[in-house]
């Protein structure tokens, strides 16, 4: 299999992209990388299609959220939140709709704020809860064959002892645990599933 890893250099695509090494893995990102994207772009994201060909699944785990509150929270900072982790995947699923191979897989990841919210978090909350509900639109109507779903991880293990702070009472995620989701994903046979592992 084929896959593409957008985000491949960070904390969980590092050893998502160690799980799935029997495959041929091409990394893209913004900075680093087989070759460069920026999934906020459009035409960014078509020329990464372009480029890579034959490509039989997707894993996006890049893109992150800010912090805010809902005191100072305005529509344009809302705004600001949304190209990166939200639209970018998005932008990943509408262009590579046309390009990957029949039978083809797209992952994209959300997180625990859509469900389980964090003081601090309001346009994280809102925008984890969009992609999830972008997620079980697209499984209806993506052609092909093509599947698709979002891992939605709660604060993992190998960064919590930095994030505990902004999380009280929240429950470190075991790595292994998040990335089994992604194989799952790629490797199994489900569809529109928003993989929960908190």
């Amino acid at each position: 299999m084929k896959i593409l890893m957008i985000g491949a250099g960070g904390t969980i695509g590092q050893k998502v992209k160690a799980a799935l090494g029997k495959h041929e893995i091409i990394t893209a990102g913004r900075n680093s990388g087989d070759v460069r994207v920026d999934i906020a772009q459009p035409e960014s994201v078509e020329q990464l299609f372009k480029q890579v060909k034959g490509i039989d699944a997707v894993i996006v785990t890049a893109g992150s959220v800010g912090m805010d509150d809902l005191q100072s929270l305005t529509t344009a900072k809302i705004m600001e939140a949304l190209p990166g982790k939200l639209m970018g995947q998005i932008n990943v699923v509408l262009t590579g709709q046309h390009y990957l191979n029949e039978g083809g897989s797209f992952t994209l990841t959300s997180g625990i704020l859509a469900d389980d919210p964090a003081k601090g978090f309001v346009s994280g909350a809102l925008v984890n809860a969009a992609l999830n509900g972008f997620v079980l639109s697209a499984a209806l109507e993506l052609k092909k064959g093509m599947r698709i779903n979002a891992v939605s991880p709660g604060v993992v293990e190998d960064s919590f002892a930095e994030l505990q702070p902004l999380f009280p009472g929240f429950n470190p995620v075991p790595m292994d645990r998040v990335v089994n989701a992604y194989v799952r994903s790629v490797e199994g046979g489900i569809t529109g599933q928003i993989i929960k592992v908190y």
